[in-house]
């Protein structure tokens, strides 16, 4: 049996090189011994050895299996793309009530804290124009709200008896300050809802506005009248930008009315609205229909949503 051939690999004037040893036999005498033959391989000629089939394919993908990959990926963005809509539209309404509640528990803040009378305001115009304040009707899709206070801690308006025509309770722009910034909410519309049905958590089981003629106390598309005595943006200048004539007043103890005239503090007072694509109002019957809710006498406010 001849042995196994081993290969080896050393450095010849730098070069590697493989070097194999095969047995050969040979005669000397009559008798037969075994030696080693060496031979030595170049690198680049093992560099230039075939290599498998397979080789040639690493790293890369055929046309059709790059075909197939884009019409799976168009598939499922098909399929989820209406749920990422509605997951939008969700957050839009979530965020517009948080904003709406920030602006309320602000205006009670202050008026506690300063010991004076302050007023939120709401204003809607035409959201498919650009331009805020514009004229366009209908006047739906963007949503504005101010709030103002009083600078000598009284109710402003009370000096005269409150009887028709409206009028601007401030026209000079010296009796009224404005406290924060205009806030203003795209693609949301006010809407006066029908009651809910009992104490619940939820939208449509929120608890119901009492008393007489409850849509006086809710903000919305069609309620509560026009305020006898409004007000108007920026309040420290005579010259109006925006005019508010749906409004919640609260007082130095933090309880709150709607509008200013002659409605009575109201046990619970409700914003209504919902979310909207461009001045197309949905039903009312929508499912991402929402209400903010404050107490007349505390002032707390809370968030109802289907």
């Amino acid at each position: 049996m001849f042995a196994p051939s081993n290969p080896a690999r050393v450095l010849a004037n730098g070069c590697p090189r493989t070097i194999e040893y095969r047995p050969v036999r040979r005669s000397f005498g009559g008798g037969g011994s075994l030696i080693t033959r060496h031979h030595s391989l170049p690198q680049r000629e093992r560099v230039r050895a075939p290599r498998p089939a397979v080789a040639l394919r690493e790293g890369g993908f055929t046309l059709l299996e790059l075909l197939i990959v884009v019409g799976i990926i168009a598939l499922l963005m098909v399929l989820i793309a209406p749920a990422f809509t509605y997951i939008k539209g969700g957050t839009d309404v979530t965020s517009a009530a948080y904003t709406i509640k920030g602006v309320l528990d602000t205006a009670r803040t202050y008026a506690k804290a300063n010991n004076t009378y302050t007023w939120v305001g709401f204003y809607e115009e035409n959201v498919a124009n650009p331009a805020s304040p514009n004229p366009d009707t209908p006047k739906v899709g963007r949503l504005v709200m101010s709030i103002v206070a009083s600078n000598d801690g009284t109710e402003v308006y009370t000096c005269c008896p409150i009887l028709s025509p409206a009028v601007d309770m401030d026209p000079g722009g010296t009796r009224l300050s404005q406290v924060g910034k205009l806030v203003k909410l795209e693609n949301m519309h006010l809407r006066t809802f029908a009651n809910g049905a009992g104490t619940g958590e939820t939208f449509p089981i929120r608890p119901a506005i009492p008393g007489n003629l409850p849509d006086n106390a809710k903000i919305g598309d069609t309620s509560p009248p026009d305020s006898l005595r409004y007000f108007h943006y920026p309040a420290s200048g005579a010259v109006a930008q925006y005019v508010f004539k749906k409004m919640i007043q609260f007082s130095p103890r933090g309880e709150c009315r709607p509008q200013n005239d002659n409605y009575e503090m109201r046990t619970v007072i409700e914003v209504g609205f919902q979310p909207i694509h461009g001045t197309d109002v949905s039903t009312v019957d929508d499912n991402k229909d929402c209400a903010v809710q404050l107490t007349g006498f505390s002032g707390n406010t809370k968030i109802y949503q289907r």
